[in-house]
């Protein structure tokens, strides 16, 4: 098993997808006009054909099982188009797991891999249905008051080298069993009862290049056949995380998803030949599943000129989409458009796209190339379909905007509301509530 792989290029990646802009430009101003900005949008079918695009590619591999990572757009309707995809939910939070079952997930429908977890929330995770529990620890195996028949584990390989800054080296990662207590983490779980196992891992994080995930297959069918030759078990499934990536520069290359599915059902079939058997490959993407089709749609409210130019938005980074505050890399493609929903060409400028908060930081671009830009105009930021609305927050009291989703119909439908200053200040109406020491 290779311990280190190497990138031979970088890769970039492309904007949203054509077919998206072809159905949402020449609507958005009528949109705008109904629903004001700023806001989410989201595309039905868009999302659609990737998730049925992604079950043609591994149609060969029996057993293939997507879990839509709720973490990257956790709004109902989202998740009753994975729903109606045939696809499960990868949870890691106690709202997640409300989410899922409010929306008709249950059992092994939902993956739950928590960390640093309570024996509180572990019940909570068995209840109601139960769910495939993924322990992401050794020491969680006393923390589970009821043992499941069926577990998982997340491994951690240790010196793995990724060149990911979201997930890092995993040798300083939080998540993961490591690879010396693997044998004897499902040693535990078969001695509290366990019956069925499964093996889950992440190590990649919005990778362009199909062989990083094909090399975590590689290393999780080893080291499955390592396990079952020291205890005489046999596994179910390995999951194989998330992490693929999605094209978000113009120059970029997509993810070769059928090249993945291709080269995945000829190491599982040498497994199968060696062991005898064909555990199920099951995956958790959910940026490579929504990334690109959603956008943020904001108005252009203000022009400054000091050292750089500036463009200013009425929405805020943390609010609508902290991405390109948090991570230095992190870029989304921005169109700019006319107050009539149009293109804007001709002259050309090199601004900071920016917000109102009080923080340096609020730049949704910085020294972005863009056509002139003056107030009334609208901006379109793209691929913000995942982890863009999800990690928004109200620093300096801003509102997180509206979701919309533009459906496979034609229509436009309001899918969360937006915030208001009397959610932001729900948690100040509460009850007086003091302790008094004691003499």
């Amino acid at each position: 098993m290779p311990l280190f792989f190497v990138k031979e290029k970088e890769d970039t990646a492309m904007p949203m997808p054509k077919v998206f802009e072809e159905r949402l430009f020449p609507i958005l101003p009528s949109i705008i006009k109904h629903f004001g900005t700023p806001f989410h949008i989201f595309d039905e079918q868009g999302i659609v054909d990737t998730g049925e695009g992604l079950k043609l590619a591994f149609k060969d591999i029996q057993g293939f099982q997507e879990f839509y990572a709720v973490k990257a757009l956790p709004t109902p309707a989202i998740l009753q188009i994975m729903r109606k995809l045939g696809f499960g939910l990868d949870c890691s939070s106690p709202s997640e797991l409300m989410l899922a079952r409010q929306n008709g997930f249950h059992g092994e429908d939902i993956m739950f891999s928590s960390n640093n977890t309570s024996a509180e929330l572990f019940s909570m995770a068995l209840a109601d249905g139960g769910c495939i529990l993924n322990l992401d620890d050794i020491t969680m195996i006393d923390k589970v008051s009821k043992f499941p028949e069926l577990i998982c584990f997340r491994y951690n390989p240790g010196e793995r080298r990724t060149g990911s800054q979201f997930i890092g080296n995993p040798v300083e990662a939080k998540y993961g069993v490591s690879h010396d207590q693997i044998i004897e983490a499902y040693r535990q779980a078969k001695e509290r009862g366990a019956r069925r196992f499964g093996i889950h891992t992440m190590i990649i994080s919005n990778e362009s290049d199909y062989r990083y995930m094909l090399e975590t297959i590689r290393m999780l069918l080893e080291v499955i056949e390592t396990v079952s030759g020291a205890l005489g078990i046999k596994f179910e499934f390995f999951n194989i995380g998330g992490g693929i990536g999605i094209a978000y520069k113009p120059e970029g290359k997509p993810f070769d998803i059928d090249a993945l599915a291709i080269e995945s059902k000829a190491l599982l079939d040498k497994f199968e030949q060696k062991c005898g058997y064909m555990p199920k490959l099951f995956m958790e993407c959910g940026r490579f599943i929504t990334g690109p089709h959603g956008a943020l749609v904001a108005t252009v409210v203000n022009r400054m000129s000091k050292y750089r130019e500036y463009v200013g938005v009425d929405t805020a980074t943390t609010t609508a989409n902290p991405r390109p505050a948090i991570y230095e890399t992190a870029y989304h493609h921005i169109t700019i458009l006319d107050r009539n929903g149009q293109p804007k060409h001709g002259s050309e400028e090199v601004v900071d796209v920016v917000g109102p908060l009080c923080e340096n930081s609020d730049k949704f671009a910085k020294q972005r190339l863009l056509p002139k830009t003056e107030a009334g105009d609208i901006m379109v930021q793209h691929d913000t379909g995942a982890h863009s609305p999800a990690m928004g927050g109200n620093y300096n009291g801003w509102l997180r905007p509206q979701q919309l989703l533009l459906c496979a119909d034609g229509t436009v439908e309001l899918i969360r509301r937006a915030e208001t200053i009397n959610d932001l200040f729900a948690t100040l109406r509460f009850k007086r509530k003091v302790m008094r020491g004691s003499k």
